[in-house]
């Protein structure tokens, strides 16, 4: 015969119904207060075990993303506190607050786990994250590169320098020429081998390409009127081009006019010129020459500057080295410019700037100047 349940008792019937008894409502409630003092134990050793679980998980947790995994299985809508909160219907009024309680210490326990674990794995992400960018100090510096000038435009630089202190005037003009400036006005006959095609480079129409910046100067004596000094610095053209010579290269000359000049005058000016440049007084030597545009002329050496004078490759042992040509101006140039020789005389001079920069850094080859290599170039 199958039970019955009547009521809140449980009869079980008999073949004599005298042996039923219902259960009295004491029993009642001694029997639920053991059921949930039961369901309590059950529920806190629950709590206990998830909270060990949840500290070891967190223990072992490997990065932040697999934290917050642990963080959600525990903690989360749906997570195992969140569950246990669920029976807590299940519970007598008294029991209630008591694994509320517990569930809500564990919860904060196990926060402060998580916070300590997320801090740490953070600061080892850190760490991991610096030393793969960390600089290697083994390695050598990285030197910052810098712009410098080119030799011959230091060269210019020093050059306008000093004649500025001594009160000359820096002119400039242009590159490109008619034969009148370039040739004529300066004395140069049509005969002359510097106005053949294969010295100087012709355009279509009869202009040119400067061969020096004399045309400066003849273009300055039209416009002012004398007693003046100048130089004209700046590029030229000719058709050369070896060891020492480019089609294009840098000269500079000078010009006074004046009731007196001489080539006393001009020779002290070179002897300063040449021992501010080069650092040291160097002895100068006038060698007669000839320059349609000057009368009388003269090719000036200086002292050699790697020998000192006693011989070396450098001067061909000769301990001297070229390094321009001057003299006196030509009457006919003056005329040219409408200034009378009979009142003014004055005296010219030109040199190579590439020249000079040789010298001064003791280069052997003009063309690697010009080749714009910048292994060569950063030495200076």
């Amino acid at each position: 015969m199958k039970p019955s349940r009547t009521g809140i008792g449980v009869c079980y019937p008999s073949p004599r119904p005298s042996s039923l008894r219902t259960l009295d409502k004491d029993e009642i409630y001694f029997k639920e207060a053991a059921a949930s003092f039961l369901l309590v134990g059950i529920i806190m050793q629950d709590i206990i075990t998830i909270q060990e679980q949840a500290s070891e998980a967190i223990k072992n947790a490997q990065d932040v993303s697999e934290l917050e995994s642990i963080r959600v299985d525990f903690l989360g809508k749906k997570g195992k506190l969140t569950e246990i909160l669920k029976s807590l219907a299940y519970l007598s009024a008294e029991e209630k607050p008591k694994v509320g309680q517990l569930v809500n210490q564990s919860k904060r326990e196990i926060s402060t786990l998580i916070e300590t674990k997320m801090f740490e794995l953070k600061e080892k992400q850190l760490l991991e994250k610096l030393s793969a960018e960390r600089i290697d100090v083994t390695l050598p510096g990285r030197k910052k590169e810098s712009g410098s000038l080119h030799p011959v435009t230091q060269v210019k630089h020093r050059i306008n320098e000093f004649f500025s202190r001594m009160g000359f005037d820096i002119v400039d003009g242009p590159e490109i020429e008619t034969e009148f400036y370039n040739f004529e006005a300066l004395n140069i006959p049509g005969h002359h081998p510097a106005r053949a095609m294969h010295d100087t480079f012709y355009f279509g129409d009869g202009r040119l390409l400067r061969t020096h910046t004399s045309p400066v100067q003849i273009r300055t004596m039209e416009q002012r009127k004398p007693p003046f000094r100048l130089i004209a610095p700046g590029r030229v053209y000719r058709c050369d081009s070896d060891l020492t010579h480019t089609p294009m290269f840098h000269q500079v000359e000078g010009l006074l006019i004046d009731k007196q000049a001489t080539l006393a005058s001009l020779k002290g000016l070179l002897e300063d010129l040449f021992a501010d440049f080069f650092g040291r007084k160097l002895a100068l030597r006038f060698r007669p020459s000839y320059f349609p545009f000057t009368e009388p002329s003269a090719e000036v050496d200086i002292e050699c500057t790697q020998c000192s004078g006693q011989g070396c490759r450098s001067c061909k042992f000769t301990g001297w080295l070229e390094v321009l040509g001057c003299g006196m101006v030509h009457p006919n140039v003056l005329k040219a410019v409408n200034i009378s020789p009979d009142e003014y005389q004055g005296w010219a001079f030109g040199m190579g700037m590439d020249r000079l920069a040789m010298l001064y850094y003791g280069i052997d080859d003009l063309r690697m100047m010009f080749e714009n290599d910048l292994t060569f170039l950063s030495q200076f």
